[in-house]
């Protein structure tokens, strides 16, 4: 449904010492105001919102900005179901390959590309044992983090109990964590409620006694031994049927590949074995660090009492970062340059994310809403100048003000 020329809400930003501050102002229906938080540094935010409204249901207790009568809000979810009808068409138009195919064999070819990783592994020279690395290290990460991702919104396929079976071989048997904990705390908790503090917030990625060197360039070499441990500690919240399987599939995981190091790439030393299963598994770890906190940390935050509506949520709440050949292949367009449309969308696969990239970059900015993108150098810079900001205080709040 079109907004009404009379009842923009823009992002009016102002350079101030080198930041964008920026406010978004509701105007009409007595002048309500919604004060936002810092625009991100040098970011492309292209923030408005017509009505003002995001975020997928929390309570009844969810509001338009500024506390805007039924009829705003109404017409606010207009917004998403017109957005959600485009899309629609799109996917009912796409053959299998466009929605599932392209990306179930990006991760079949990741499984033939082991073979030849193990086997680079046995050459004493060392441009052959380096390409060894690389290839595992990307394989592991397309496994872990790409197949893991799509396994845990049920993405690979139509089918809920093979959509299980991935689920608990990428999840479980590749990743070593739990399925049912990580699609809770992933599907439930920060999908459910992006950005909203004490839930979605994406606080889980704070570790506030590092400093920002530490954290950003020394701490992810950590993530292939802090996420088991990390998944045994979550494991008392699960049922005991559900821990045995975790641990089953993590143990198996973390054997095969120890098992394929001593016998096929021919280390000497269990020691040696893994150290380079230490190696493999935090080649990607920076990015991946780095990519969970760049597309949230820094952007409005909101109280779970006072959040706006699904379509306004997503869009201030989430950020594309620019394509990029190694990422894209090993962590998938949703979760860097389409990472705005999987938020809105989250069941469709990478490559339908980024089918309707075209489409819901051009609603968002034709109704004026928040399109929010930034450069990964912009926003490593970002993070460095205010890690105190961002990675130790607690965020500002976007707070709906001026209620009558």
């Amino acid at each position: 449904m079109p907004l009404e020329d009379g009842d923009p809400a823009r992002w009016r930003g102002q350079q101030v010492n080198g930041e964008v501050s920026s406010t978004a102002r509701l105007r009409g229906m007595g002048d309500p105001s919604l004060w936002g938080t810092t625009a991100p540094g040098g970011s492309r935010t292209e923030v408005m919102a017509e009505g003002g409204e995001p975020g997928p249901a929390l309570s009844d207790g969810d509001v338009t900005p500024g506390g805007a009568p039924q009829q705003e809000g109404q017409h606010e979810e207009a917004l998403m179901t017109e957005l959600s009808e485009l899309v629609q068409k799109v996917v009912k138009s796409s053959s299998w390959w466009e929605q599932h195919g392209v990306d179930i064999s990006i991760l079949a070819c990741s499984f033939l590309l082991l073979p030849a990783g193990f086997l680079c592994l046995r050459s004493a020279q060392a441009i052959p044992f380096l390409v060894g690395v690389l290839t595992l290290g990307v394989v592991h990460h397309t496994l872990t983090v790409k197949g893991s991702h799509l396994a845990s919104h049920y993405a690979l396929t139509e089918s809920k109990s093979w959509g299980k079976v991935w689920a608990i071989f990428f999840i479980e048997l590749c990743s070593a964590f739990t399925v049912e904990q990580a699609t809770y705390n992933h599907v439930k908790i920060h999908h459910g409620y992006t950005n909203v503090i004490g839930l979605g917030d994406s606080s889980t990625w704070k570790l506030p006694f590092l400093n920002r060197y530490v954290y950003m360039f020394i701490a992810p070499l950590a993530v292939p031994i802090l996420t088991p441990l990390v998944a045994l500690d979550l494991l008392r919240n699960v049922e005991w049927k559900a821990a045995l399987r975790t641990l089953c599939c993590m143990f198996l995981g973390f054997y095969c590949h120890y098992w394929l190091l001593l016998h096929v790439s021919g280390f000497q030393s269990p020691w040696s074995a893994l150290l380079c299963m230490l190696l493999i598994r935090s080649l990607l770890a920076h990015p991946y660090i780095h990519v969970n906190i760049f597309q949230h940390i820094g952007l409005p935050m909101f109280a779970a009492d006072r959040k706006p509506k699904r379509i306004h949520l997503m869009s201030l709440g989430v950020l594309n970062l620019p394509r990029n050949a190694l990422l894209d292949w090993s962590f998938g367009h949703s979760l860097i340059s389409c990472h705005v449309e999987h938020h809105l969308f989250p069941s469709l696969s990478d490559n339908m994310c980024l089918k309707i990239k075209p489409i819901v970059s051009q609603y968002l900015k034709q109704k004026k809403l928040p399109y929010n993108e930034d450069t990964y150098t912009s926003r490593l810079q970002l993070f460095l100048q205010r890690y105190e900001e961002l990675m130790v205080h607690a965020p500002p709040l976007t707070e709906l003000v001026g209620v009558q």
